[in-house]
């Protein structure tokens, strides 16, 4: 493991727009400052912003919980986002999503099995992460799964979980203590 960048302060030895900003997210719905808030926080209004957006996508989407963590997974292994993917590949697997589908997201690969609305997921956000389009075909299969807010929440939870790896990674975020990385690099 390498040293993570953004040291972590305490409320103390934060200026005041950083600690409002930080009393928010820990008086929000994560109830600490974990993951990328240690590093967001060096722009306290950006921070709050994001943490306004986060707490909607994962705990107010209109994704159902098991296809929403789908959507992390293969966003958090886009960005190959070692403690993004440790820690919702938990959160999946709580929600119901088949371990399995878990494993081939991380070593790169389509599931075998998938459902429907998990199919419709899957396409759309690896068409969107890989290509930065997505198809009519795969927007009418997630339109007839999800609706059109659906769609909008779905685009919402790549784009915030785009910030959070990219955030975590160039924090170099460190996986809790004797955790090995659940990512290979892809070829």
């Amino acid at each position: 493991m390498s040293e993570e960048r953004f040291k972590p302060q305490t409320l103390d030895e934060m200026p005041p727009e950083q600690r409002r900003a930080a009393e928010a997210i820990i008086g929000g719905p994560r109830g600490g400052m974990r993951g990328p808030f240690k590093a967001l926080l060096r722009s306290p209004e950006l921070a709050e912003h994001a943490q306004l957006l986060g707490a909607y996508v994962r705990f107010r989407s209109s994704l159902p919980e098991p296809l929403k963590e789908l959507a992390i997974l293969i966003t958090g292994r886009h960005w190959t986002a070692q403690f993004e993917f440790y820690a919702h590949r938990k959160l999946a697997l709580e929600a119901g999503l088949d371990p399995a589908i878990a494993t081939a997201i991380a070593e790169g690969k389509r599931p075998a099995a998938l459902s429907p609305a998990e199919t419709a997921v899957y396409d759309f956000c690896t068409e969107l992460l890989y290509t930065k389009q997505v198809s009519d075909t795969v927007f009418a299969a997630a339109r007839e799964c999800f609706g059109e807010r659906g769609i909008i929440d779905l685009i919402g939870t790549v784009g915030y979980y785009s910030l959070v790896s990219m955030t975590l990674n160039v924090d170099r975020y460190n996986l809790p203590e004797g955790e090995k990385p659940p990512l290979k690099p892809l070829k």
